[in-house]
């Protein structure tokens, strides 16, 4: 039997209640499927104990903790201090997610603003990439990422990006991270995976943002870390490239970016 190549779930959430009683098979259903490592994201920060205790349940899985900015009205503005205390933890390797999303939020765009500059200076200070979330709010998100860059160079991906050619352009510019959801696999996303085509291959991930957003042939369903796979040979196809060739470019990239999730591994070995 050909061995699967290795791929990353760049971006999930284990902890969220879909998976509650199953995360041992989820991970392990995702091993079988070539995705052998997983980051698993915190939204909102008073719940990083029960996200940093499923990285430290499963030898794969890595985790990161933020505010999401459609909760950045509920929860408590988040400190630099307290997210780089959090960053001490070995397996906590990105800060976020932040971001802007005016879609149903807009109303606390100024909190939002607010959070995601506490949360770039955060990734600035501790070398973490940043992990943002945008949705309709492409000016002010590339506004303040450039502004912030200008203050002092940070890392950055552009999670479950379905944003416009302008916000890419801006990203890429800055030298971040695209990365690639099962969105970009759904039929009418032509527009979407022109903008990916269009980008640096080196700066290219991919992800599920489990539990939502399952692709094809899945879509509709509960998403799931193995259904990263199905994103990424629809993401070889618009590199035109086979896909484990495909598959170790993103393992490289997400090496690069998160890098110290594979100096963990590094160590472990």
């Amino acid at each position: 039997m050909t061995e699967l190549p290795e791929i990353t779930d760049s971006h999930c959430h284990l902890d969220f209640p879909d998976f509650e009683g199953r995360l041992d098979k989820v991970v392990a259903d995702a091993a079988a499927a070539g995705v052998t490592r997983m980051v698993t994201i915190c939204t909102r920060l008073r719940l990083e104990p029960s996200v940093r205790a499923i990285a430290e349940m499963h030898d794969r899985v890595f985790y990161a903790a933020g505010t999401h900015p459609m909760s950045a009205a509920d929860e408590p503005m988040a400190t630099v201090k307290q997210l780089t205390d959090l960053a001490r933890h070995p397996k906590m390797v990105g800060i976020g997610e932040t971001g802007l999303d005016y879609h149903y939020t807009a109303d606390s765009a100024a909190r939002q603003q607010e959070s995601l500059r506490i949360h770039i200076a955060a990734a600035r200070e501790t070398g973490l990439p940043l992990i943002i979330h945008a949705r309709d709010a492409d000016d002010d998100m590339a506004r303040i990422l450039t502004e912030e860059y200008r203050n002092g160079a940070y890392a950055c991906v552009m999670h479950c990006f379905s944003s416009t050619a302008t916000l890419a352009r801006a990203a890429l510019d800055l030298d971040f991270y695209l990365s690639m959801s099962g969105i970009a696999a759904f039929p009418k996303s032509q527009e979407l995976r022109d903008i990916f085509a269009a980008a640096p291959l080196d700066r290219i991930l991919v992800e599920t943002d489990a539990p939502y957003l399952a692709p094809p042939p899945h879509r509709g369903k509960r998403n799931e870390p193995a259904f990263v796979a199905h994103t990424a040979r629809k993401g070889a196809e618009v590199f035109g490239l086979e896909y484990a060739e495909f598959a170790a470019r993103t393992q490289a990239n997400f090496d690069r970016l998160f890098a110290k999730a594979a100096a963990y591994e590094a160590n472990a070995r």
